[in-house]
């Protein structure tokens, strides 16, 4: 199960250095967001959630900076901005778990779901480059 685990990680990480290289350059607070989301998720599949509960609240805050700070023109469509909403409330609600001491299953879950969001955006930017 592990194993599995590991290799879904790496497919993910390279998936997202891959297709997602363009949005990265150039958005940095998606860049930044990214960055702990990597840094968190990835421990937190093989089971060490203390990353994530350690920088819950950072990333909760990168995630509303998405909507705050500069975005660059060509991010700013509909489906990209919807997605960077939704991020900026799951990241809140994350903190919100690990504020109250919710199961580690629970908090995995939300982390994996903010990756699927992170996931989505660099997809809809792909697509709507075609």
């Amino acid at each position: 199960m592990k194993l599995k685990i590991v290799i879904t990680a790496f497919f993910l990480i390279v998936f997202h250095s891959v297709s997602a290289q363009p949005i990265f350059e150039k958005w940095i607070a998606i860049k930044e967001f990214n960055a702990i989301l990597s840094q968190t998720l990835h421990p937190a599949q093989i089971g060490n959630l203390e990353p994530i509960k350690l920088r819950s609240e950072e990333i909760m805050n990168k995630a509303a900076d998405l909507l705050k700070l500069d975005i660059p023109a060509e991010f700013r469509t509909k489906n990209i901005l919807s997605s960077a909403e939704k991020l900026q409330l799951k990241s809140k609600k994350l903190h919100q778990l690990i504020v109250a001491k919710a199961t580690d299953a629970e908090i995995l879950k939300s982390l994996t779901e903010l990756d699927q969001i992170l996931t989505e955006i660099t997809g809809v930017y792909t697509n709507e480059k075609k």
